[in-house]
């Protein structure tokens, strides 16, 4: 629907933490879905109150794999923050992706001080690191994976 474009975008917009190309690629995501479908491989959900998205994860399954899936987006609204929200998106995405018979999750994010909230996020939620590319976004920014079976 058009509203979740909206939402994703004002979801996004307030984190303070994505720069306008990172939030250029969240709506780019949410716009190929609502033109192809499930075809477009993306897949969404999405956390509402009184009707607006305060939160929502964008996952789907990798190219070429049998059973592993790639969780690019988990966001939730400034204001919704630290409300358990964020853990409660993440435990239903990863039911939904076993569900759709994926065994793995792959996350990613940056290196920079300011997602180490969101890196010990992940750790308490049973990902481990899997792999850092040095420098991967810019010097000094390295792309870290994390991981965590669900099967």
């Amino acid at each position: 629907m058009e509203s979740d474009l909206e939402g994703v975008h004002s979801v996004v917009r307030s984190s303070g933490f994505f720069s306008p190309e990172e939030t250029a690629v969240a709506m780019e995501l949410v716009a190929e879905r609502l033109k192809s479908g499930k075809a477009s491989g993306y897949f969404f959900l999405f956390a509402e109150h009184e009707r607006e998205v305060v939160g929502y994860t964008c996952y789907g399954p990798v190219p070429c794999t049998e059973s592993s899936y790639d969780l690019y987006w988990i966001a939730v609204h400034d204001d919704f923050r630290f409300l358990g929200l964020g853990r409660e998106l993440l435990e239903r995405t990863e039911k939904e992706i076993r569900a759709l018979g994926g065994s793995r999750i792959y996350i990613e994010t940056s290196s920079r001080g300011q997602y180490e909230p969101t890196r010990a996020f992940y750790r308490k939620c049973g990902y481990r690191d899997e792999a850092i590319f040095k420098d991967f976004y810019a010097p000094g920014d390295s792309k870290i994976v994390y991981v965590k079976t669900i099967a």
